[in-house]
């Protein structure tokens, strides 16, 4: 796994959401804690910690400046963005007063990502996020051609042959389309995919199925995570996937996981947009 080098301090304050219960905690530079691995862990831990499938953290912006982020997994790794993630920043950044419901932008590892809060009720969020051109193939997830063999398929558990497309959204997916979803499945195909040696870095995998020319099932294992609810970059993912192998019309996608549907804009272009409910959950300090 990727990581970036120096770890941040933090400030001791968090503040927790969720977007179909895919949750992250939000985190400011300070000077309270370091964001070693051991501490991300046991802070994401749900029974030592405070509990999150993975950790945003705002950096210290300079005057003028764009807000600019880093993000962790519970496993403690660093990865590269989260379409949940960014959306729960925005909540945070809007309660604060620091942004209103004017587009704004931030920068995820040297990315532009614009974000916009469509309204708030009862302590939920409508965001949107524009996660910028998606790309396929092998190459745009860093695994080695060779791994696959000729109708794009990779050697799976026990010598299976399974048809993958590789799906960059700003992090590694791969895709695999199936005749049905199911949590046996993920768990066998999951983490053997994620970790698979032809992955330079690793990647997310998401298992799909189509229910019309515009929906589809999905479920969704996350590098450094493993079994989630739902995830943003993953359901973009997976409705590039589809578009791209003609399964679904380009247009708005609706990707439907275990936690709820998410809302995706794909186009020819495969330039993708990402829309869904976030709910506030708490806000609290470290001890």
């Amino acid at each position: 796994m990727t990581r970036w080098e120096p770890r941040p301090t933090l400030s001791r304050a968090f503040y927790k959401a969720h977007s179909l219960g895919n949750d992250y905690l939000i985190f400011e530079e300070g000077s309270g804690w370091v964001a070693t691995p051991d501490a991300v862990r046991e802070i994401c831990n749900r029974n030592r910690g405070v509990g999150a499938d993975g950790i945003v953290v705002l950096l210290q912006e300079l005057a003028g400046s764009l807000p600019q982020l880093r993000m962790f997994n519970p496993d403690g790794s660093e990865f590269e963005r989260s379409g949940n993630g960014l959306r729960i920043l925005a909540t945070y950044l809007h309660r604060e007063g620091r942004v209103d419901d004017a587009p704004f932008e931030v920068i995820v590892r040297g990315d532009l990502v614009g974000i916009t809060v469509h309204g708030v009720q009862d302590r939920i969020y409508d965001i949107s996020v524009e996660m910028g051109r998606a790309k396929v193939g092998a190459d745009s997830v860093g695994l080695d051609p060779s791994s696959l063999d000729g109708s794009g398929r990779i050697i799976g558990p026990g010598g299976s042959r399974v048809h993958v497309i590789p799906v960059s959204v700003g992090n590694p997916h791969l895709v695999v389309f199936v005749p049905e979803v199911s949590n046996t499945l993920l768990e066998s195909l999951g983490p053997f995919l994620a970790t698979h040696s032809g992955l330079s870095n690793g990647a997310n995998v998401q298992l799909a199925r189509p229910l019309s020319a515009s929906r589809l099932e999905a479920a969704i294992w996350e590098r450094g995570v493993g079994p989630t609810t739902a995830s943003g970059t993953g359901a973009c993912a997976i409705a590039v996937a589809a578009v791209w192998s003609g399964q679904v019309n380009p247009g708005v996608v609706m990707v439907e996981t275990t936690g709820g549907s998410l809302e995706i804009q794909v186009n020819v272009e495969l330039e993708v947009g990402l829309r869904g409910p976030v709910k506030e959950v708490c806000t609290g300090t470290l001890t």
